[in-house]
């Protein structure tokens, strides 16, 4: 194929060819009209023939938006448009996203996306710079489960790293997703179903002891006659023991039972104002009589919430029963309901009581798990399943002076 110079050149001398023959024509202006027609007309024919081949050769080298387009070559339009469909499944992309300078090492975090901003954002992470830090020395390649600090106590994540290259420079990708209800879920469904089995197991062997027990009991009076006094004295004490301790356990374990047969949840709209009222009226005589104060408060008064009255009732009834007995005489609690950021009810329990210590934070939930010398440790662990139960959450959050601080979300 001839050169882009060439066929010009060509184009060139095409036009310089009609031009001449223009010339000519004057010249031949004294030969009869149709003569000197058909005479330029044929001599016509070879630069119009140079002419034409050579702009159509150079045709398909001049940019064709239409024909691109319809071939299914991105146009600069079409570049644009793609451009911003993929910013815009970024933006909001349910992980979070972050950009880390350097392939490896201390480094500038970005957040890319609204999930990272929203973590960064005041009322969720405590302190956004130790979760900045906390991703920045994540290596390359690395996935990893890590936790920090959030107002509503700590928050588990999954986080990964890839290297990534732009404009020559070397930089990470974080990926963060936040699990701490789905871990939370799992490990809820993983203790009821270990409470249902312990417990039926238990309550399979304890029922025959305390009925054997029993009847051992009326037989050893039938035979009181044929007994030394000493013997029988002996024998009727043993089995007494045994027929109360096997009771006591079969009261113990049943309360356990609880935990795995809670209720399926029946939510309904309910205004909290309402559902704080008849809590206080039912707590509040023995707050006083003990020197302690109960307040609610709801804001805006005219919230609502869809959710089961009885459980979301037994929930804080559980955790103001821990207040009073953690705070004792002049024990003061304070329930608050209210929207916090995308809309979701907060309602915070605080106390003036000790408060939690740091060590013993991360196992409060724990079923069988307590502080407290005569605790079962069914307590928080019923509280939240009642509280997963109507989809919500529950944390206990660090306090800056005393007392505990327990944040239920829905």
């Amino acid at each position: 194929m001839a050169s882009e110079a060439a066929l010009k050149w060509g184009v060139a001398a095409g036009a310089a060819g009609l031009m001449a023959l223009t010339a000519t024509a004057d010249l031949l202006s004294a030969a009869p009209e149709p003569r000197r027609i058909v005479l330029c007309g044929l001599l016509a024919i070879v630069p119009v023939s140079l002419v034409w081949q050579c702009l159509r050769r150079l045709a398909p080298r001049m940019p064709r938006m239409e024909n691109d387009a319809a071939a299914g070559v991105e146009t600069p339009r079409g570049l644009a448009d793609t451009v911003l469909a993929l910013e815009a499944r970024l933006e909001h992309a349910p992980i979070a996203l972050f950009r880390i300078e350097n392939a490896s090492g201390a480094g500038a975090v970005a957040p890319l996306n609204a999930s990272a901003r929203r973590v960064l954002a005041p009322g969720r992470a405590s302190t956004p710079q130790a979760l900045q830090q906390l991703l920045a020395a994540q290596p390359a390649g690395h996935r990893q489960l890590v936790s920090f600090d959030t107002e509503r106590g700590a928050e588990r994540a999954l986080v990964a790293v890839a290297a990534l290259t732009l404009q020559g420079g070397a930089h990470r990708l974080a990926a963060l997703m936040p699990v701490e209800s789905q871990l939370e879920a799992e490990a809820l469904n993983a203790w009821r179903e270990l409470v249902q089995v312990l417990t039926h197991e238990i309550m399979n062997s304890l029922t025959p002891v305390a009925s054997l027990s029993r009847t051992a009991c009326g037989l050893l009076d039938e035979v009181r006659d044929s007994l030394a006094a000493d013997i029988h004295a002996d024998l009727d004490t043993a089995l007494d023991a045994i027929a109360r301790r096997a009771a006591s356990l079969v009261d113990f374990v049943g309360s356990y039972r609880s935990l795995s047969t809670v209720p399926q949840a029946q939510p309904q709209r309910i205004p909290l104002r309402a559902l704080f009222e008849r809590l206080e009226a039912l707590l509040q005589p023995q707050w006083q009589a003990q020197g302690g104060r109960l307040a609610f408060s709801v804001e805006p008064a005219s919230l609502e919430v869809m959710i089961d009255p009885g459980q979301l009732e037994q929930a804080l009834i559980n955790l103001l029963k821990n207040a009073a007995e953690a705070a004792g005489v002049n024990a003061q609690a304070q329930v608050s309901a209210r929207l916090s950021r995308g809309g979701r009810l907060r309602i915070e329990v605080a106390d003036n009581g000790p408060g939690v210590p740091e060590a013993l934070a991360a196992h409060i939930f724990t079923p069988f798990f307590s502080t407290k010398k005569q605790g079962r440790g069914i307590g928080l662990a019923m509280v939240r399943h009642l509280v997963h139960g109507n989809g919500g959450t529950v944390r206990y959050a660090r306090t800056v002076g005393t007392g505990a601080r327990f944040i239920l979300t829905f």
